[in-house]
């Protein structure tokens, strides 16, 4: 094989880690970390979509959509759909989903319409009101407050059928039959973080929350002693010498701000990270950047937003009749260096 050759099928198996790892790859991200031309990236991308190892979009690549069942329209079928998306903001965890909703709904053929809201269940009532009554989408994908009791009852009662994105409704509820939804499936991550620490010798690990967040309803675990829970205006130093009384030796912290601030803490007052205290952050936005940089669960953003719009697209041809469905999508660990130390036990 010549050189040229293996360059070509390293750069094939780079590609196809990255998307199935990711859901979506972009052409410019390729080339900046394999260090060859976008033409280049563009040259494998029709080469490996000769082989229906992966489907073309503007500006990237996404996994091929999966295998449909006999009679099934195909994607043109659908072409001109037009999905709303509603999301509680427009950085952190959520722009990977929405790339990855984008290149779903690309690959379909579809269009979506997003809009940016917050934390505020009122002001996620008026987006959403705001997209049905335009009467230009046939669906939609919601990341509503679930701090509103109500609001999943309400949008079973909309025109259209829904997605919650990242959020799953009541099971005992009414909605819970008519309202589908799509969410990384944290209580395994957590447990992926957990048996990470206990191979590595960790028997008092501890967990640190954010109950201002939506995913720590989602992060517990049986075997954990009870989350510590921060507040506003959280003591790092008191969480530390919490975990010293408990004789904790390692910590999983939700989220990575919140875990940076734990690392530097521990730089403060003398502690190794991982000899003294091992640490896990549990989201991978920017736990790369710790020093040092911090093994982390990664939800699989990207593939919760592809597979929310292959949820609402599989709805509108199968009409209301169909079940509704829930899916849960595996997170990840990366492992980096703040917890390969193995304790004598």
């Amino acid at each position: 094989m010549t050189d040229e050759r293996l360059f070509q099928v390293q750069r094939h198996e780079r590609l196809l880690t990255e998307l199935h790892q990711r859901g979506a790859v972009r052409v410019r991200e390729l080339a900046r970390d394999l260090g060859v031309s976008e033409l280049t990236i563009r040259r494998d991308i029709t080469a490996l979509a000769a082989r229906n190892l992966v489907t073309r979009v503007h500006g990237g690549a996404t996994l091929p959509l999966r295998s449909r069942p006999a009679g099934r329209p195909r994607a043109a079928t659908v072409t001109g759909f037009a999905i709303g998306m509603v999301v509680p903001s427009l950085d952190f965890s959520w722009p990977p989903v929405v790339a990855g909703a984008r290149a779903a709904a690309a690959a379909l053929g579809v269009t979506i319409q997003l809009r940016g809201s917050s934390h505020d269940p009122d002001e996620d009532r008026r987006q959403i009101g705001r997209l049905v009554e335009a009467g230009e989408v046939r669906g939609l994908l919601l990341a509503p407050s679930l701090d509103d009791d109500d609001i999943v009852d309400w949008i079973g009662r909309l025109p259209v059928p829904c997605v919650l994105v990242e959020r799953q409704p009541r099971r005992w509820t009414a909605a819970a039959r008519k309202v589908e939804w799509v969410r990384s499936d944290h209580a395994l991550g957590l447990e992926i973080a957990v048996h990470h620490l206990r191979e590595h010798g960790h028997r008092r690990i501890g967990l640190l929350l954010s109950p201002a967040s939506p995913t720590s309803v989602y992060l517990r675990h049986p075997d954990l002693p009870p989350p510590i829970l921060l507040d506003d205006n959280p003591s790092y130093d008191d969480v530390l010498s919490r975990c010293r009384r408990q004789g904790v030796t390692a910590l999983i912290v939700h989220s990575d701000p919140q875990a940076i601030a734990i690392a530097q803490a521990c730089a403060d007052r003398g502690l190794r990270i991982p000899e003294d205290i091992a640490l896990i952050s549990y989201d991978d936005e920017v736990a790369h950047l710790a020093e040092p940089p911090l093994t982390a669960v990664r939800p699989p953003a990207n593939h919760v937003g592809r597979l929310a719009v292959e949820l609402i697209v599989s709805r509108l041809l199968g009409g209301s009749l169909r079940p509704a469905r829930g899916v849960l999508v595996a997170p990840e660990l990366v492992v980096r260096q703040s917890s390969p130390f193995h304790v004598r036990v």
